[in-house]
């Protein structure tokens, strides 16, 4: 069955609309903070102490530590980013009803094994999509649409690097041209940021440039991540893939099934 794009893109701004939807947006604006802050201060830890302060100058957030320390900082990021993004997956594909709680079980479960997974295919997706973006732009817009529920296979069904490469594969079968209209955007939302920030950076106004660009990027990707997470909710529980998964419902729906049980009966 086709997926209805409009519907399935108000139904995931729905989803991030919720007290669930504030703390990712919340927990990305630290996570990309605490990411570009050890890299702005791994860069100055690079030069000696004149010149560093002169490139301070000109970079924004960083932080009050050595170089070295702020290169450990930056792979806990990395990490964290990781372990983000399988919380993202779990907490965006909750039935409605549940986006009012942030339980502990959306980090918890299984997160070692799952962050590790998100990390080793997303440097391989990451690699594939480059590769195919230096090459051509097209391919890289489409194996960054066969990818895009790679996210979902291993956060909510607990897949294995190559299996979640292949479930989303499957996943995106019949709908990669919807499914690219939301690539393309994120791409166009990276662009713009990357404009805005320009600007802030020739106003010479570094820290304000990161402050902004941080904070309006992540707001823009969770809700990305929102349309994302219904997008894969649709198509999953269509069963188009060939392989059917369990079915989301919210309570209203499972009333009007339940009263259509009994009269049958």
């Amino acid at each position: 069955m086709a997926l209805h794009l409009g519907q399935t893109v108000r139904d995931g701004i729905g989803r991030v609309l919720t007290r669930t939807g504030g703390v990712l947006i919340a927990a990305l604006v630290a996570i990309q903070l605490l990411i570009q802050a050890s890299i702005n201060t791994a860069v100055v830890g690079f030069f000696p102490p004149g010149p560093a302060g002169e490139l301070e100058a000109y970079l924004g957030v960083t932080l009050p530590v050595s170089g070295r320390v702020a290169g450990g900082l930056l792979a806990a990021g990395v990490v964290l980013a990781s372990a983000y993004v399988v919380a993202v997956s779990r907490a965006l594909t909750r039935p409605r009803r549940e986006l009012a709680t942030f339980p502990s079980e959306l980090y918890t479960r299984r997160i070692g094994r799952s962050t590790l997974t998100t990390l080793v295919g997303g440097i391989v997706v990451g690699i594939a999509v480059t590769i195919g973006t230096a090459l051509f732009f097209f391919p890289g817009v489409f194996l960054s649409t066969c990818f895009i529920f790679f996210m979902f296979a291993v956060g909510v069904e607990d897949r294995g690097v190559v299996g979640a490469l292949k479930r989303s594969w499957a996943l995106s079968r019949g709908n990669r041209l919807r499914l690219a209209l939301i690539v393309v955007v994120a791409a166009v939302f990276g662009l713009v940021l990357g404009v805005v920030g320009s600007v802030f950076d020739i106003a010479n106004e570094p820290l304000v440039a990161e402050l902004v660009t941080n904070t309006l990027g992540s707001v823009l990707f969770v809700f990305l991540y929102g349309v994302t997470a219904e997008a894969y909710l649709r198509v999953r529980d269509d069963g188009g893939d060939g392989e059917s998964g369990p079915v989301t419902v919210d309570s209203t729906d499972s009333a009007t099934a339940s009263a259509e049980s009994m009269d049958r009966l």
